[in-house]
C-alpha cells in the first residue's frame, strides 16, 4: 500500500506539470481550468492533479495489495515522476513546447 501511495504522489505531481503546460500553452485550456475567478486557472490545475493522484492511488492500491514491491525501484520511479512534474512547471520548459 505504501508503494502505491508513493508512486501515485509522483503521478499527481506529473499531472500538475502537464496541466500547467497545457494551461500555459493553450488559451482554451486555461479558460477551462478557471473554475474560480479570484484564483484563476490554478484552481482547475490543482483539482485535476488531486483527482489524478486519488484515482491512481486507488488503482495502484488495488493492483498491488497482495504484492511485495521493491522499495528502491518504487522510490526511483517516484523521484523521476516528481522531477518530471517539477520540470514541467518551469516557464523555460513550457516555452520549448
Amino acid at each position: 500500500m505504501a508503494a502505491a501511495a508513493f508512486v501515485s504522489a509522483g503521478i499527481g505531481c506529473l499531472a500538475m506539470g502537464i496541466a500547467t503546460d497545457l494551461s500555459e500553452g493553450i488559451k482554451a485550456v486555461e479558460n477551462a481550468f478557471n473554475w474560480y475567478n479570484p484564483v484563476g486557472a490554478l484552481t482547475g490545475k490543482t483539482w485535476i492533479a488531486i483527482f489524478v493522484w486519488l484515482v491512481s492511488w486507488a488503482i495502484l492500491s488495488s493492483m498491488w495489495k497482495d504484492r511485495t514491491m521493491a522499495v528502491g525501484k518504487v522510490l526511483k520511479i517516484t523521484y523521476v515522476l516528481i522531477a518530471l512534474g517539477l520540470l514541467a512547471t518551469f516557464p523555460e520548459f513550457i516555452d520549448l513546447l
